[in-house]
């Protein structure tokens, strides 16, 4: 059985730079868990570390990690469906807002649980995701501000996950104005100013945030030690957290171009044939994973002979050239999986999960 493992000293490592770094500019911040797609085992790995608080954009995440460490501030980070409110304000400390009516419903639910239910007012940049419109912000602030069973602990933004719209210093900037003249207005105060994700890190060793937007939010960089907007990874950081193990269940030499007339694959395309690879044999391995799991391209091989060539359903191919190594039926191909591919195969119940 194919299975994703977990290293705990990389993720230890990776938590505590984070905490250095966020000490050092005197930000708060929580750990974003939704790749781990509510693990059990994983997220008592994210528990051990002690954070502050974890995110999650699945209720049953949090009603998880409410099990494990109720002690952990819970924040829901997106908008929440009404038609379930009362399992939000039992499992969810937070969540992230953008409807009047939604916060009035949560209210009134908080009320039947005799709980104060925490909200971040999200505000659109420019992403075009979710967020209320800049010129609504302080309207709506108006409106929900005094409801007894809410507190509007924070305003935030959400960039880059649609559309790709960085965060720059002008952007948070205005972030932070509307905090400022929200506080001032209503004699108020707005703890969290998040507009802080792994996409913003950058900014931060640039001395680009603004003192007040501190609150951030992480999960990307955590988990794969990168500097997403650069695309490269942090020195101080590690990207061996997630490492993937594939058994071959077939090994021999073949043709590298397929014979026959061809068609489409089961995913409609048409792979391309090389004439260089024309009358060229090579020894290919088939793995027991497939495109149901992981997409071939979110894998890159560990072993630097092996290239993944394509997948079906429950399997993938790969060419290990001339076998130097000597791979025989029943050895393991490891593989670093990407962030979607750490996200399917955390969501695959056919792949094992481990932590090392």
């Amino acid at each position: 059985m194919a299975r994703i493992e977990l290293k705990r000293s990389s993720l230890l490592h990776n938590f505590m730079y984070l905490q250095e770094l966020f000490g050092e500019y005197e930000k708060n911040w929580g750990v974003v868990t939704k790749i781990l797609c509510g693990n059990e085992l994983y997220l008592k790995e994210i528990a051990a570390l002690k954070p502050q608080e974890i995110h999650d954009s699945r209720l049953s995440n949090l009603e998880k990690m409410k099990a494990i460490a109720p002690e952990i501030q819970r924040v829901y980070i997106k908008p929440p469906p009404v038609n379930s409110l009362k399992r939000l304000v039992a499992c969810a400390d937070v969540s992230f807002n953008t409807h009047i009516s939604t916060i009035q419903k949560i209210n009134r639910e908080a009320e039947r649980q005799g709980v104060v239910h925490k909200i971040i007012i999200m505000i659109e940049l420019g992403e075009l995701r979710e967020g209320v419109m800049r010129e609504d912000v302080v309207r709506f602030y108006e409106q929900v501000f005094d409801l007894k069973h809410i507190d509007v602990i924070g305003i935030g933004s959400n960039l880059n996950c649609l559309n790709g719209i960085l965060p720059s210093m002008d952007k948070l900037i205005q972030l932070s104005l509307y905090a400022e003249l929200i506080n001032a207005k209503f004699n108020s105060k707005i703890e969290w100013i998040t507009a802080g994700s792994s996409i913003t890190l950058p900014l931060l060793r640039k001395k680009q945030v603004p003192s007040g937007c501190n609150h951030f939010r992480v999960g990307e960089t955590l988990y794969f030690g990168n500097d997403i907007i650069a695309k490269r990874p942090i020195r101080a950081m590690r990207q061996d957290i997630f490492t993937v193990r594939a058994e071959i269940i077939e090994i021999r030499r073949k043709p590298k171009i397929p014979s026959g007339e061809q068609g489409t694959n089961l995913l409609g395309e048409k792979p391309e044939r090389s004439p260089e690879d024309e009358g060229k044999e090579s020894i290919r391995a088939i793995i027991d994973i497939g495109i149901l799991d992981v997409a071939p391209a979110d894998l890159v091989p560990l072993e630097p002979e092996v290239e993944v060539i394509g997948g079906s359903s429950d399997m993938i191919v790969v060419d290990v050239g001339e076998n130097t190594r000597g791979y025989v039926v029943g050895d393991l191909l490891s593989f670093r999986p990407n962030y979607t591919g750490v996200l399917s195969l955390m969501n695959s119940e056919y792949i094992e999960k481990m932590a090392i």
